[in-house]
Order: structure tokens, then sequence, then C-alpha cells
């Protein structure tokens, strides 16, 4: 008896010593702050000091999935995707063994099918992200239930429902398919509540937080303005937080605001403390090629020579070929058109407009490009004044027509002279609606854009229509989004 009663007690301490927790402590709080700075080497060697002081807990492994992300995420290097993909099972498997009446049980595995949802896209495996994307939902979506005081939940799973709102009503029926439904609105409610939030969850997961809310009323919303007005209220570190550098430059770079791009790039901090990536030479050689500086070509060759990812490649060597062409340096020119049928991968709308620009093998007419870089630059008045005084009658092919239309409609809108826009617009949808450039799509959704802003609610839906009705052209997958997205503001849904 006294054996039977040992061999228990030996297995019972054995059991609860190696019973698996959720602890969040304050070392792994810091290692989760770092690597959100992109401080990586100093995030993984608090984890490591976590592992082995406390090898129960589980919190390290979790913390782990993000260091793979932004790495994997931001700099796309096949190698390092090929060394850290197991890590995806090991750790999903791991969580499993935690106490499932902890919220982290379930919140633990959504966030690491997130990451890799997102991975798995940037790597080609569209499949495995889309199931990868599937299990994150519906693992948070039953979290949400079964824990809804546990704010983190609303972070992500308002910003997977924003997502799937967004989606073109011709893909509806296989997210349905899948139990995923969104609701822009509900899910931008769920993560402007989730960051208002100051319990201790809420705080610690701010920042990650911000971070979605950001991209999400940039892109989904079309909130630009709302956007800057807000990382400006929020007196985010974009010195010292690297992600928030990253972010901010690149919505600056996105929404006409070269020069906001350059000064967010000079002041971050350049300490190698922080993790290594060729983003910020990408960044800086777009933003001084707006202002078409003559060092624009110095950051971009940098950046073609240490990137091993895909995305985006074409177009950033199609950005080197106008640099070199705007410089009268044909053979250069010529040099990159050429690397832009090689290189990279077309699976982004950009990087497909730049092979298909290639395989034309026309050069752009130079009044125009100039015209468009300090437009997508912000530099409007100096754009106006490369257009002023010209009209369709100056432009000798009907492309050019179209474009000229389009470039000076946005001109015009950039600088506040809507009525004129919209003139300019109506031009470009007259020529193009028919034809497979974007410009009249983009003048379409820019007029409903005018009228949204204006109150004008029908007018508003009926040009964002008139964009979503227009047939093959480009980025008419994101065009399609952007415009069904302004139909449900419009709509309130």
């Amino acid at each position: 008896m006294r054996i039977y009663l040992t061999v228990l007690l030996i297995g019972l301490s054995f059991t609860l010593h190696a019973q698996k927790v959720f602890d969040f402590n304050a070392p792994c709080q810091e290692a989760y702050h770092d690597i959100l700075c992109l401080k990586i080497d100093a995030g993984q060697r608090l984890i490591d000091a976590e592992k082995k002081a406390h090898p129960n807990n589980l919190i390290p492994y979790f913390l782990e999935n993000y260091v793979d992300f932004l790495v994997l995420f931001i700099n796309e290097d096949p190698a390092e995707y090929e060394r850290r993909a197991p890590h995806k099972d090991e750790r999903l498997a791991l969580m499993t063994e935690g106490p499932e009446n902890s919220p982290f049980y379930g919140f633990t595995r959504a966030i690491i099918n997130f990451q890799w949802a997102a991975i798995e896209m940037k790597f080609g495996g569209n499949v495995s992200a889309g199931w990868a994307g599937r299990k994150s939902f519906l693992q948070i979506k039953d979290n949400e239930k079964e824990f809804p005081d546990f704010s983190p939940n609303q972070m992500i799973y308002g910003a997977m429902k924003t997502v799937l709102g967004a989606v073109p009503d011709g893909y509806k029926w296989f997210t349905n398919l899948l139990g995923m439904k969104g609701s822009v609105r509900d899910g931008m409610a769920m993560v402007g509540g989730f960051i208002s939030k100051h319990d201790a969850w809420a705080n610690l997961f701010k920042d990650e937080g911000i971070f979605y809310y950001t991209y999400l009323k940039f892109y989904i919303l079309n909130q630009h303005d709302e956007v800057f007005r807000f990382i400006e209220d929020c007196h985010l570190d974009t010195v010292n937080n690297l992600l928030f550098a990253y972010m901010v430059a690149n919505l600056a770079l996105n929404d006409q605001r070269a020069d906001v791009t350059e000064a967010i790039l000079r002041a971050r901090n350049t300490s190698p403390e922080y993790m290594a990536t060729p983003v910020w030479d990408m960044e800086m050689g777009c933003a001084r090629l707006c202002h078409q500086q003559k060092d624009a070509n110095v950051y971009l060759e940098r950046y073609l020579a240490a990137f091993k990812g895909r995305f985006y490649v074409k177009d950033i060597i199609q950005k080197l070929s106008w640099y070199y062409y705007l410089e009268g340096n044909m053979p250069m020119a010529s040099h990159y058109r050429k690397e832009v049928l090689t290189r990279g991968s077309a699976h982004t709308e950009a990087d497909k407009n730049a092979l298909r620009d290639a395989q034309l093998g026309v050069w752009p007419n130079k009044l125009l490009l100039e015209a468009r870089l300090l437009s997508d630059g912000g530099y409007h008045k100096e754009a106006f004044q490369v257009l002023q005084g010209k009209t369709t009658s100056d432009f000798p092919t009907d492309v050019e027509k179209l474009e000229f239309s389009y470039r000076l409609g946005r001109i015009y809108d950039d600088l506040g002279r809507q009525d004129d826009a919209i003139k300019a617009y109506l031009v470009a949808v007259k020529l193009g609606e028919h034809r497979q450039e974007y410009f009249a799509s983009r003048a379409a959704w820019q007029i409903g854009y005018i009228y949204e802003r204006r109150g004008n609610k029908n007018m508003a839906v009926a040009f964002y229509q008139k964009c979503i009705d227009m047939p093959d052209h480009e980025y008419k997958n994101s065009m399609d989004q952007r415009a069904k997205a302004g139909i449900a503001r419009c709509n309130g849904s």
C-alpha cells in the first residue's frame, strides 16, 4: 500500500510540475514590446531566458511566432521561410497543451494561424493561406463567445470581420461557404473599440491594435486624412518603434506624402539592434523618385540587390527604368525594362501592370510621367505646372489623351478644385471605360469619393458602381474592392 501511495504522489507531483501555463509575465511583456519595435534579437534573448526560467510557460513560444511573422513578412527571404515554416505546426500543438479555461488557449492559436495565413500569401501558398485564415477566424470567433471580456479578441476578430466585409461580391460565395462572414462597419467598430479600452490586456496589445486599425482605416475605409490625424493624435514613436516607422512611411508614400516618408526614414533609429531590412531603401528610393531626385536610383538599386522576395520587385524595377528614362539614359532604361520580364513575380496588381508595360515595349509620355511622379509624391503645384496649358489635342495617342485627362483630374482634385476635377474625370471615363488601362475606373471611383465627401450618397454610389461595372482592366480587383467599400460606407453597412 505504501509503495502504491508513493507512486501516486510521484505521478501527481510530475503532473503538477509538467502543467503548461499561459503566463504573460513582465519579461514576456518586455519581449513582446521589443519584437513589435523590430528589436528582434533583444526580444529573442528575453524569450530564451524565459524558457529557461519557466520551461512550462507557453507565452515565449507564442511570441516567437511574432518573430517569424515579422522577419518573413517584411523581408520575404525564401531560405528563412524554409527554416521557419516547420515552427507553425509545432507551436500550434504546444498551445493545445495549455489550460483550456484560459482565453489564451484559443487566442494564441488564432493569432498563429492569422500570422501564417499572411506569410503563406507572401510565399505563394494561397490554399494553405486560405485554410489558415479560416481556422483563425473560427478560433477567434469561438474565443470571443467563450471569453467576451478578454478585449484582445476584438482586435483580431474585428480586423478579420472588416476585411471579409470588403470582399468583392464575386468572391462572397466562397467566404460564406467557409463560414466566414464579415461587416466593415461592425469590424471597424470592434477594432476601434479595442484601442479605446484601458484594461490591462488592451494596454498591452494596444500598439498591435493601432497597427491593424490604421491600415484598415486607410485601405478599407479610405479615410486617409483621418488616418494621419489619428497618427498625430496618438503621438506614435516612429523614431524608436520601427514597426510604426515602417507603417507611417509606407502609408505616407501611398498617400502622396513623399516628404513625410523621407522625414520618417531620416529620423528613425538606425542602431544595429533593430532588424535589418532593405525596405528602408525601397521606401526612400520611391520617395526620392517622386521628386525626381538624382540619388533615387542609389536607394532602389541597393534595395534590389538586398531584397530576396518577389512581391513588388517588378514594380520597383519599372520605377528604376523610369528613372533612367527621364535621365535620358536609354541603355540603362532598356536594361531595367528587360529585367522586369524575368525578375520577381506577377502576383500583385502593381507587378502585373509593370510586366504588361514591359511586354508592350512602349515608353510613357515623358511629360505625363513627370506629372504622375510629382502627383504621386504630393507635389501637386509642380505637377500642375507640368501640364498647365495642355489639352487632349497636345497628345497624339488615345491612351495618352486618356491618361492626360485622368492625371489632370487627380491634380485638380488634390489642389481642392473638385468641380474642375469632376470635369476632367468624366472625360477620362468616356475615353477609357472600355479600355484595359485603369484610368477610367479610377476616375469613376474618384468622382464617387468626391460626392461621398459632399454628402451626396446617391451620386457617390452611382459612380462607385460604374467603377465596378467596367470590364476587365488593370487593378480591377483592388478597384472593385475599394468601390465596394465605398458603397458599404454610403449605405451605412
